[in-house]
């Protein structure tokens, strides 16, 4: 096995060794096991069968990981992207879209990526997308996703008196404990501490049994879920509309631009990249991200995507494919145990979307505040994200007011070709709301 291993994976070329790579994987699984917890949890708020959602998400992670592990002999494990569950829970609940529709949209946004993956025009796309607007949709979906978690428990709600969204009841035991949750979450922040999120998430559910919230499950072991519920539950055709393009959109920027910043990231921090900055083999990295999407759109789940989460097995010593084959592993592991998983509540994850959703604000320090024509739509776009209660919104009014902007400064050489297009779909998407 040693020897099949090293062939593989070339533990001897990249100084590591069987060992460490075993507990760089455990590191990776356990700060990113908080996933099992949040998105069936989330998916479920939207009608979604959880107990189906949870088999079908272990699976997910367990296939796609090991294919990147296998094909790319990286240490990048792949999970559903809260960004990308987030706007998918509100296409069912807001937009009244069908989850059948929305796994079609999901289908078709793995399929964009697959052709820009295959055909190598990354660096096309991303030279179209004005740098402002990518920050601005990365930080509209942070503030999407907090809002979602602050109101998944209660902390936030709609007040029909008032006709705006104001605090919950604040004595109620779901609130009490999501405030809990997030005072221990800014702790095992402040303190750095490994595995911090999913510790947080447990102490919550632990804290849940005494005020009531959290139900203990009446058996530990099970086998896991059918998946008849959601499986090939898809709707392409339906999904052709072009009322969902700006979902459509939604989906594939943060998926793509995450997927792109996060090999990045953890590839510097693993010494892969050369001399100009660039990690070679990467294509491979948006093939295997890319591909699956779309197979994950098959079970209804939202787009899978590298997570940022791989850097803590690469800190642990990771340095090979190995490393997720382990993380892999343990997620398997996990069908056995989701009686456990499930009992976790709504309250003890919806700390979790807020820290993140915060989190993913800190995009918008990249956005140059010294230029109107980029600021602007940018702000318009997170802006009218929350305001509109719709993420399409936001970036089909963003994207138009840039082409404007830029037009009326006589700053036309800014534009690529491309945006006009894209203007163009996003007030045909208006004109179908009209």
């Amino acid at each position: 096995m040693g020897k099949y291993l090293e062939k593989v994976f070339r533990l001897s070329q990249y100084g590591t060794n069987i060992k460490t790579e075993m507990i760089a994987g455990i590191t990776t699984f356990v700060t990113m096991a908080y996933v099992l917890a949040t998105v069936p949890n989330m998916l479920g708020s939207a009608g979604l069968n959880k107990s189906a959602v949870m088999t079908a998400v272990i699976l997910l992670i367990v296939i796609t990981t090991c294919a990147m592990a296998f094909y790319t002999n990286r240490p990048f494990a792949l999970a559903p992207g809260l960004g990308s569950t987030g706007i998918v829970v509100s296409m069912i609940t807001n937009e009244g879209i069908s989850p059948e529709k929305a796994a079609g949209v999901i289908f078709l946004s793995g399929i964009l990526f697959i052709a820009i993956s295959f055909l190598g025009l990354r660096e096309a796309v991303v030279k179209v997308i004005p740098v402002s607007l990518k920050h601005a949709v990365s930080a509209g979906i942070g503030l999407f996703i907090a809002l979602l978690g602050a109101k998944s428990c209660g902390l936030i709600a709609a007040s029909e008196k008032k006709n705006c969204l104001t605090f919950g009841d604040l004595r109620s035991p779901e609130v009490i404990l999501c405030l809990i949750g997030f005072c221990l979450m800014l702790l095992v922040k402040i303190k750095n501490i490994p595995g911090g999120i999913i510790l947080s998430i447990l102490i919550t559910t632990i804290a849940g049994i005494a005020l009531g919230v959290t139900k203990l499950p009446d058996r530990i072991i099970s086998f896991p879920g059918k998946m008849d519920d959601i499986f090939l539950n898809i709707d392409i055709k339906g999904a052709l509309n072009t009322a969902y393009i700006p979902f459509l959109i939604a989906l594939f920027i943060p998926d793509f631009f995450s997927t792109f910043g996060t090999v990045l990231g953890v590839g510097a921090k693993a010494g892969y990249l050369d001399e100009k900055g660039n990690l070679p083999g990467i294509e491979r990295c948006f093939q295997v991200d890319a591909v699956s999407t779309s197979v994950g759109a098959l079970f209804g789940i939202p787009s899978m995507t590298t997570y940022l989460e791989s850097s803590a097995g690469v800190e642990a010593g990771g340095k090979t494919g190995l490393t997720v084959i382990f993380t892999g592993i343990c997620f398997l592991l996990m069908l056995f145990f989701s009686p456990v998983v499930l009992m976790i509540p709504t309250a003890a994850t919806a700390p979790v979307l807020i820290y993140i959703g915060i989190h993913m604000l800190g995009a918008m320090k990249n956005i140059d505040y010294s230029d109107m024509t980029e600021y602007m739509p940018a702000f318009l776009c997170i802006g009218f994200t929350i305001f509109a209660n719709n993420i399409a919104n936001g970036i089909c009014i963003a994207i138009p007011v840039y082409v404007l902007m830029k037009l009326i400064s006589g700053k036309v050489k800014e534009i690529q070709p491309v945006m006009y297009i894209v203007t163009a779909i996003c007030i045909l998407y208006f004109i179908t709301l009209i």
